[in-house]
């Protein structure tokens, strides 16, 4: 064999032993290559695949919770709404085959345009059909791949099943709850509202944590042409809210409302509440006020129209105090309800403090039962005497007077009372009768619980629970009842505050025939800002329980600046109407004795 013969030879074999080289090398150069995929570097691309399979997503909103009047009747809750979407590129695909087919009824598919289904859309939402095509051909000139174009935000679930019923496989809808309240103002200064942003006011806002939800998301791959593809679906569901039951009863609610806005403008006052209480157990059952807001139409309402003025409001209390003076002289100074006291109707005191009443009369001998009647500021200052400022102060406290209420409303005030060791000569008398310091209605209508209620003043309460959406059920902390008076002190005095609305000049207008009740107004100066009192402004306050002898609910009505009647007479009307509805409301039974009448005169 020659040279050139084996050289021949070893050219083929050279050849393959290159080309098998070649072949090992960018085999090895695949198995680094899926090491490094499938081993060192897995969870990153593994990362990668689920975000591009799994690119689409969508939030499943939660529903917020609902808030309830006592009953279970529904002051605020949720709806669904729905946005729904267009997609434009598939729109554009559809229209080269001459639409998307759907089955009317008959023998076979018919083909829809995308002309008609627009114009079946606008006929439902009520927008014209040139802007709906308008703003897909915008979607498109913006970006020719678009798959998002809205068609109509808010939706209500009957115009979804309309637009549903079109069958166009472009139009998608995406969900989201909406608040509302179904009986418009009624509670609306107690319930609160929402705005884009979350809870604004009142019990949406400070029960947050019970009512709102938590949204879950579901996560999908889309096809080519926009279609979920089946089995591709990742759920992460949301949680609704709780239920928010109240202390309110709905009916009675609405009842007050119309009644306080009906005294209110007849008296062209500023403004008028009325707050119902159940003595036993410090339920609020009503907190009405005018003017108030419909959490459904919030901008239709002045700002300071829109929360709650009961609760953030703070006045001088004037002769509603009398009764808490009277308590604390009984209590802790040996007096009874027909102790005397020889008075005029102006008196000046060792200290220099001069006292009035609001009428001329000559030197009487009032009883304490009597001062109530009359309500003698020269009377209760005379009689306040006899116990020590400091004393007085202290039941002042236990009542419960500048320390606000449980309820822990929004924005809730505080009445002031100064420490007795800072009483001037006039505080000391003028605190006996309601001067010199302020309270508010929830702390005046729980100190009168005192009264009523044994002796025992309970903590006042507007929410009854939360029910989460797993069942689990929680009530409000609230701190234990506090004994003021003795039970035998608490007798009398309700004895005395029943003849003052039996022998009072007013007593025609708060009879409730075959119901024993009692009570006592007040009419309180109002601050000028300068250290002195408005001329001719009065806040004026009525406050009152019933049956007498065995009080079970407590009615205060409180009117500011009223202007055509300026005392406390002018709250008269509205209290009779809402005690009256009260005891009906709750059948409560009439008296079955008569009450025991009390000398005014010694």
């Amino acid at each position: 064999m020659t040279a050139r013969s084996v050289r021949s030879a070893r050219s083929p074999r050279r050849r393959t032993v290159v080309a098998l080289a070649v072949v090992l090398a960018v085999l090895a150069g695949f198995i680094v290559r899926l090491v490094d995929i499938q081993v060192v570097n897995a969870d990153d691309h593994i990362a990668d695949s689920v975000a591009n399979a799994l690119g689409s997503s969508r939030t499943l909103y939660g529903t917020r919770g609902s808030i309830v009047d006592e009953e279970g009747e529904t002051l605020a809750g949720s709806i669904l709404l729905y946005d729904g979407v267009l997609d434009p590129l598939n729109i554009s695909g559809y229209e080269e085959d001459g639409g998307f087919l759907r089955d009317d009824g008959g023998d076979e598919p018919v083909r829809v345009s995308w002309e008609q289904a627009s114009a079946e859309m606008a006929e439902i939402t009520g927008q014209d059909p040139a802007d709906i095509r308008q703003a897909v051909a915008d979607a498109l000139a913006d970006d020719p791949e678009s798959q998002f174009a809205y068609l109509e935000r808010r939706l209500t679930t009957e115009q979804y099943r309309d637009l549903v019923a079109i069958g166009a496989p472009y139009l998608t809808f995406d969900q989201h709850p909406s608040r509302t309240y179904p009986d418009g103002a009624v509670g609306g200064n107690l319930v609160g509202f929402m705005g884009s942003e979350g809870a604004l006011a009142g019990l949406e806002l400070t029960e947050d944590a019970c009512l709102s939800a938590t949204d879950g998301t579901v996560s999908y791959q889309r096809g080519k042409d926009g279609v979920v593809i089946p089995g591709t679906e990742v759920t992460q569901p949301a949680e609704d809210g709780g239920t928010l039951q109240l202390t309110i009863n709905r009916d009675l609610q609405w009842y007050m409302q119309q009644l306080i806005a009906e005294q209110t403008q007849a008296m062209r006052a500023d403004s008028g509440a009325i707050m119902v209480v159940e003595v036993a157990t410090g339920k609020i059952r009503a907190a009405a006020e005018y003017p108030t807001v419909d959490p459904n139409d919030v901008t239709a309402s002045e700002p300071e129209d829109r929360a709650s003025r009961i609760f953030t409001n703070w006045f001088e209390p004037g002769s509603t105090f009398k009764p808490l003076t009277a308590a604390t002289l009984i209590d802790a100074a040996g007096q009874k309800p027909t102790s005397t006291v020889t008075v005029s109707s102006t008196e000046t005191f060792a200290n220099g403090a001069r006292v009035r009443d609001a009428f001329s009369h000559p030197a009487y001998e009032y009883t304490l039962t009597g001062v109530l009647i009359d309500s003698s500021n020269a009377g209760i200052a005379k009689f306040s005497e006899r116990a020590s400022a400091q004393t007085r102060y202290e039941y002042l406290k236990e009542f419960g007077i500048g320390d606000g209420s449980a309820v822990g409303f929004l924005g809730e005030q505080s009445g002031l009372i100064y420490p007795a060791d800072q009483w001037d000569a006039q505080t000391t008398y003028n605190t006996a009768f309601g001067q010199g310091l302020t309270t508010t209605m929830p702390e005046l209508a729980g100190a009168y619980t005192a009264i009523a209620n044994d002796g025992v003043r309970v903590p006042l309460s507007l929410v009854e629970s939360c029910t989460s959406a797993d069942g689990t059920v929680t009530t409000p902390e609230l701190p234990e009842p506090t004994r003021v008076i003795s039970e035998k002190t608490s007798k009398q005095v309700r004895a005395m505050l029943e003849n003052v609305f039996l022998q009072a000049n007013y007593a025609d207008a708060v009879e409730i025939p075959g119901y024993r009740v009692a009570g006592k107004t007040g009419t309180g100066e109002k601050s000028n800002g300068n250290g002195g009192y408005k001329v001719g402004a009065y806040y004026t306050t009525m406050l009152g329980f019933a049956p007498a002898d065995d009080p079970e609910y407590l009615v205060i009505v409180t009117l500011d600046e009223p202007t055509k009647v300026k005392s406390s007479a002018a709250n008269a009307t509205a209290f009779q109407r809402a005690m009256t509805q009260v005891l009906k409301t709750y059948r409560v039974m009439p008296a079955t004795t008569a009450p025991e009448e009390l000398p005014k005169f010694g």
